[in-house]
């Protein structure tokens, strides 16, 4: 009777197959009944879940398969409940604002950087990180409000900075321009003031939330910046100003307002169109024209 090799099915190909004296339990007619038989080979659970695997799948192809891999993962890790979900994102979220706000706290009480090159490092960085956690919320009601949260904690930590109430040294240095607590109460107020009703009124799925952070802080951010350090020709009517920090203001608030239209459509929450990033160029330009103005320099 003929014999076949046992796990593999090609003799040939098998490495058993060319030992000189196999192993006898391996060497059994197709249909024997031996209780020696050896039994099939017993295949590993899979590490992924099937929810999760297809969506690695999809996510190889499809902008869709992105999306639902996105989902999977942080479902998998969170509370399915929206509110209780929401509210771990917002935890999330405001940690991570207030463990910059930290860092760059350090930063200012070891004079690692110039004051006012700190100060504008801070206006850039918090309110852009900020929004990178809005796709994470879920599509309910109270999502805008809790992610709201943090920066309108933010606003009452200025007003008691800026009153006199608390007292922060090294925070008033990394975000005042002269190291007065009474500036917290200009600049510092309005730039948390303008991100927290951005995100309550606006939120994700409007362009106006996304032009209004991205020109406030990487626009007003990139033009104090460059404009110390390359505006050598100053406006006529404003000596304040130069050319070159108008031109970083325009630009990067139009940068950072395109690119955060692409990342947010990852998540389906904005369609990328040639008007929608025409009508992020006008108002970076509008931004960057009221900038000139003098009384722009009222507002701290």
């Amino acid at each position: 009777m003929a014999t076949q090799l046992y796990p593999f099915s090609n003799p040939i190909l098998s490495p058993l197959s060319r030992l000189s004296n196999p192993p006898l339990l391996l060497l059994l007619p197709p249909n024997s009944s031996s209780p020696f038989r050896p039994s099939p080979p017993i295949r590993p659970a899979p590490l992924l879940p099937l929810r999760l695997r297809s969506s690695l799948f999809a996510f190889s192809f499809t902008p869709a398969g992105k999306r639902r891999i996105l989902a999977s993962l942080t479902a998998s890790m969170l509370p399915e409940n929206p509110f209780a979900y929401d509210v771990c994102i917002a935890a999330v979220a405001s940690a991570f604002a207030f463990s910059m706000l930290r860092f760059w706290e350090e930063m200012a009480k070891r004079r690692v950087f110039d004051q006012k090159l700190n100060r504008k490092l801070v206006h850039i960085s918090i309110g852009l990180a900020f929004m990178l956690f809005w796709p994470l919320f879920s599509s309910g009601r109270q999502a805008a409000f809790l992610a709201s949260l943090a920066p309108g904690l933010n606003i009452i930590r200025m007003l008691l900075l800026g009153l006199g109430i608390w007292r922060n040294d090294a925070m008033v240095k990394s975000i005042s321009r002269h190291g007065d607590y009474r500036e917290l109460l200009k600049g510092p107020l309005y730039y948390a003031s303008t991100i927290t009703l951005a995100t309550l009124f606006f939120w994700r799925t409007s362009p106006v939330a996304i032009s209004a952070i991205c020109n406030l802080c990487a626009g007003d951010g990139f033009a104090d910046v460059v404009g110390r350090r390359f505006g050598t020709q100053k406006l006529p009517y404003n000596s304040n100003k130069s050319v070159a920090g108008s031109f970083a203001m325009a630009s990067a608030g139009f940068i950072a307002s395109v690119g955060y239209m692409y990342y947010f459509s990852m998540f389906g929450l904005i369609e990328v169109s040639f008007r929608l990033i025409f009508g992020f160029l006008i108002v970076s330009l509008a931004t960057a024209i009221v900038e000139l103005c003098k009384i722009s320099s009222l507002w701290g």
